[in-house]
C-alpha cells in the first residue's frame, strides 16, 4: 500500500497507541526490575547489599557470591537431583500426553467423549492432597526418586491443547492416504504427525520441563532424605528458613566469618544459579512456542 493510500489514523487511535505503549512499558520494568536487581545483587559485595546500595548495577562488583556457591555441596547435589527429576519428567510427560492426545483427536476413536469428559472432571475436582499422599505412600514412592516423577506424569491441560493441535494441523485426508499406502496407526504418528508437531512438543516440553525444574511441594511431602531434595528444596531451606549448613564447606575460621556476612549474598547467587537453565531454554523453544500455543488453542 502506497503512501497516498494509507489509511491514515485518527487522534483517538494515536492516543490509544501511545497508551498502550506506556502500559506495556510500565509492566515490562515491573517485571524486569526485580531480576535486574537479583541479577547485580549477587555481583555486588556483601556489605554493599546489606546497605541497600544496590539499585540497578552491581555495587563493588565481585564474585564471592558465586564462589560461596561452589562450596556448598548441597546445591550441586540438588542441582544432580533437579535435572535427573527434570529430564525424566518431561520425557515421560510428553510421552504420555501424545499417547493419550492423540487418539482423543481421532473421531473415530470408540469412547472419545467419554475419556475426554473424565480428563476434564479430574481437572477439575480432585480428592485432595490426604488422598494424594496415601496413595503414593500405598504405591511404595514415598522417598524415591520416583514420587518426583510419576505423580505429576500427566497434564490434563497439555493433553487438551495437544489433541486440539492434532485436529487443527493434521487432516484426516493425509491419514487415509497413508492408509492406502498400508502404513499402521503408530507408524503414520512416528513417521508423519511428530515431524509435523514440532511446535506443539516444543511447548509440551517447556511446560514440563519448567515445571518440573520449579517444583518443590511434591519434594517436601514426598521425600525425606537430603540426598534426594531437588534444588528448589534445598533454595527453600536457604532463603525461607536460612538453613545452611557452613561446616560442610571447609572453610577457615576467617572464611567461616566472612560466610557469616555473605548470608544475603548467597541468597541472591543462588537465585541465579537456579533461574540459569530456564531462562537458556526458553529461547531456543520460543521458534516453536508462539506457534504451538496458537494453534493448539483452536476449538473443535
Amino acid at each position: 500500500m502506497s503512501a497516498s493510500t494509507a489509511v491514515r489514523e485518527s487522534m483517538g487511535d494515536r492516543v490509544f497507541l501511545v497508551a498502550i505503549y506506556v502500559f506495556l512499558s510500565v509492566i515490562m520494568i515491573i517485571v524486569a526490575y526485580p531480576l535486574i536487581y537479583v541479577f547485580s545483587s549477587s555481583f555486588s559485595s556483601a556489605s554493599a547489599v546489606i546497605a541497600g546500595k544496590v539499585w540497578l548495577w552491581p555495587v563493588q562488583p565481585t564474585l564471592d557470591g558465586y564462589m560461596g556457591v561452589f562450596r556448598y555441596p548441597e546445591v550441586w547435589t540438588g542441582y544432580l537431583n533437579s535435572i535427573i527429576y527434570t529430564v525424566c519428567g518431561s520425557i515421560l510427560s510428553v510421552v504420555l500426553t501424545i499417547m493419550m492426545a492423540y487418539p482423543l483427536s481421532k473421531k473415530d476413536f470408540y469412547g472419545r467423549k467419554f475419556f475426554t469428559w473424565a480428563l476434564l472432571f479430574s481437572m477439575m475436582f480432585s480428592g485432595g492432597l490426604i488422598p494424594f499422599y496415601l496413595l503414593v505412600k500405598s504405591l511404595g514412592l514415598l522417598n524415591t526418586r520416583l514420587s518426583m516423577i510419576i505423580p505429576g506424569a500427566l497434564s490434563v491441560f497439555s493433553v487438551i491443547v495437544a489433541k486440539s493441535f492434532f485436529q487443527s494441523t493434521i487432516p484426516e485426508d493425509l491419514y487415509e492416504a497413508a492408509e492406502l499406502d498400508g502404513c499402521s496407526d503408530i507408524n503414520f504418528l512416528v513417521r508423519i504427525v511428530l515431524p509435523l508437531s514440532k511446535p506443539i512438543i516444543a511447548v509440551l516440553v517447556l511446560w514440563s520441563v519448567v515445571g518440573q525444574w520449579n517444583s518443590y511441594f511434591n519434594a517436601l511431602i514426598f521425600l525425606n532424605s537430603q540426598s534426594l531434595y531437588p534444588l528448589q528444596l534445598v533454595l527453600r531451606e536457604i532463603l525461607i528458613l536460612n538453613n545452611v549448613s557452613m561446616s560442610s564447606m571447609n572453610l577457615s575460621p576467617e572464611q567461616l566469618k566472612l560466610f557469616q556476612d555473605m548470608k544475603t549474598l548467597l541468597q541472591y547467587s543462588l537465585i541465579v544459579v537456579a533461574s540459569v537453565p530456564v531462562l537458556l531454554m526458553y529461547p531456543l523453544a520460543q521458534k516453536y512456542f508462539v506457534k504451538g500455543v496458537m494453534i493448539g488453542s483452536v476449538k473443535e
